[in-house]
């Protein structure tokens, strides 16, 4: 506090509170790296598209919306990341994330597409075991 007899001498002693926050951070940061890699080298392929498209900024082509609605769900669900942070993976609002996932988990009803998600929830248990 300015003016106060408590506070510390040096200028740059906030810097070292400020570390333990930065190292999270830089954490955080390679942990979405990671789980980015895993997921475009797993949905992209299955879906034939982009790993671009996965992380567009709109909406793009209905089978790319798709490929990422599959890939949102499959980082809640295969990650158990919560919707906030699925939102944050993908830059995304917390409600969409959560409508993907109810679109996802309501056509699980088929049984072709229900199976295609259990392979592809394999795949990414495999993949993220090599990668890490």
């Amino acid at each position: 506090m300015l003016g106060s007899n408590c506070a510390e001498a040096s200028p740059h002693s906030w810097r070292r509170g400020l570390a333990p926050a930065l190292a999270e951070r830089h954490a955080l940061i390679d942990q979405h790296r990671l789980l980015r890699s895993i997921i475009e080298s797993t949905v992209a392929p299955a879906f034939a598209v982009p790993r671009t498209a996965l992380w567009a900024g709109t909406r793009g082509a209905p089978p790319e919306a798709f490929a990422r609605q599959v890939a949102m769900y499959l980082a809640h669900v295969g990650f158990g990341l919560n919707l906030t942070e699925v939102a944050r993976l993908f830059a995304r609002d917390r409600s969409t994330v959560a409508h993907a996932c109810a679109l996802v988990e309501d056509r699980r009803d088929a049984a072709p597409f229900d199976r295609a998600l259990d392979l592809l929830e394999g795949a990414l248990r495999l993949v993220s075991q090599r990668l890490s």
